[in-house]
């Protein structure tokens, strides 16, 4: 039997443990394999009771449980830096394969432990930490090898899909649909990490890796969250033929690879634009397949426990093929990762302006000294104290010259407070 040992009975443990023990018969005739567990790790008693686990398979100490001879696959669940990367570490020094589920600590510790893991002759396997339960790790990896990638667009964060679709379908705020999200429990006490985008940063860099081979952290992805999208927004993206997603963003560039996550407006007839609710989707370019959509729920105990599953099984059939030893698959990276030139893309742009004639040449006059053309105008809307909104599309348009154009805009005195400005992904159909 191939052992495994299962680190934290959480959300995603909880969904581990019961498809390898609910459905070990279906998963022992679909691979000829015996996966059983048998040790499990947990600190919190809360959490073994009621489970039904067998007696002597419970352990208060992780480590214990690494050392256990019996364990060939080691699963991480409990997520967060310390002490995880002190498990992985452990069980990959002791020559174990790793199957993770914490996209945190490889976006920023990747370099770290997959190195370890190549030296040990070990693999890291971290399907459920991009997406839960799509298998879109795999489908990179493996089904599109043949591919060379220059574009991925992601729809990452349930959480904040959740809010944005709350607000445009029913013209709520964001603090109202945050609130309701909670409720529901869709979102933490904190959002903090699902509505500002660093969830979704963890995911991309964890894309970037594997797509592009190049080795990548956080700090070096430009990330925007979701706070300041306003129902106005929303409903003039309607108007224009547009949606607003919280959109996880790589391009090719040349050498290079531009990295960003941010709220955007999507085509309305853009496949990722109907992805509503906690749903997630990746939809990324090959150069022999072209575009490729892969969509589902991205969090949740069983679609998690589920991709944390076929890497189990993954890595128990190169095991017994290899006579119990283990057999790694290569991670590679080329190199450091080289920042791409942004790209120039539309943008949408709001500024509350004087009602009077004149403003908006005045307000053009500006962006067409950064070279910045106009190719929609809208002015409508409730005055507010003899303001009124003035929104325009523009042409490709560099994010350097509109950040300037805006701080000039801003400081008119025929303007009030500081413009919105909304970029304009056209998603490469």
């Amino acid at each position: 039997m191939i052992g495994i040992g299962i680190i934290g009975l959480g959300t995603v443990g909880t969904g581990t443990y019961r498809i390898l023990t609910e459905h070990a018969a279906l998963i022992r005739k679909r691979t000829g394999l015996d996966i059983g567990i048998v040790r499990v790790a947990e600190v919190d008693p809360r959490k073994i009771k009621g489970k039904g686990l067998p007696r002597g398979i419970v352990t208060s100490d992780a480590m214990e449980l690494i050392r256990d001879e019996r364990v060939d696959i080691v699963v991480e669940l409990i997520g967060g830096m310390r002490p995880a990367s002190d498990f992985i570490t452990a069980a990959l020094d002791l020559g174990k394969q790793v199957v993770t589920a914490n996209k945190a600590l490889l976006a920023e510790k990747g370099d770290e432990l997959f190195g370890l893991a190549a030296r040990k002759g070990c693999e890291i396997g971290f399907e459920a930490s991009v997406c839960g339960g799509i298998p879109v790790i795999r489908a990179i990896r493996d089904g599109l090898v043949g591919n060379e990638f220059s574009y991925i667009l992601g729809i990452l964060n349930g959480t904040s899909n959740y809010i944005l679709s709350r607000m445009t379908d029913e013209g709520i705020s964001f603090a109202e649909a945050l609130k309701d999200a909670q409720q529901k429990g869709y979102a933490e006490k904190d959002p903090t990490f699902d509505v500002e985008g660093i969830d979704a940063a963890h995911k991309l860099a964890l894309l970037i890796r594997l797509a592009f081979a190049s080795p990548i952290t956080t700090d070096r992805i430009t990330t925007r969250g979701i706070a300041s999208i306003d129902p106005v927004d929303i409903g003039f993206a309607r108007d224009f033929g547009y949606k607003i997603k919280l959109l996880a963003i790589a391009k090719k560039l040349g050498t290079g690879i531009e990295a960003r996550v941010e709220p955007a407006m999507l085509p309305v007839n853009h496949p990722m634009s109907s992805v509503n609710g906690v749903y997630n989707a990746v939809y990324i370019v090959g150069d022999m397949v072209g575009p490729n959509l892969f969509y589902g729920k991205g969090a949740g105990s069983e679609p998690t426990g589920s991709a944390v599953v076929s890497d189990i099984v993954d890595m128990a059939k190169r095991i017994s093929a290899s006579g119990g030893m283990g057999s790694a698959r290569g991670f590679a990276v080329s190199g450091r990762f080289k920042e791409g030139k942004a790209s120039s893309v539309p943008y949408y742009l709001r500024v509350m302006a004087k009602d009077m004639p004149g403003v908006l040449s005045k307000i053009s006059g500006v962006l067409s000294e950064y070279k910045i053309s106009i190719s929609a105008v809208t002015q409508q809307g409730r005055k507010l104290s003899g303001y009124v909104p003035v929104v325009m599309v523009t042409h490709d348009a560099s994010e350097e010259g509109l950040m300037r154009a805006k701080k000039e805009i801003d400081a008119l005195s025929l303007t009030k407070g500081k413009s919105v400005h909304i970029r304009i992904e056209e998603g490469n159909l």
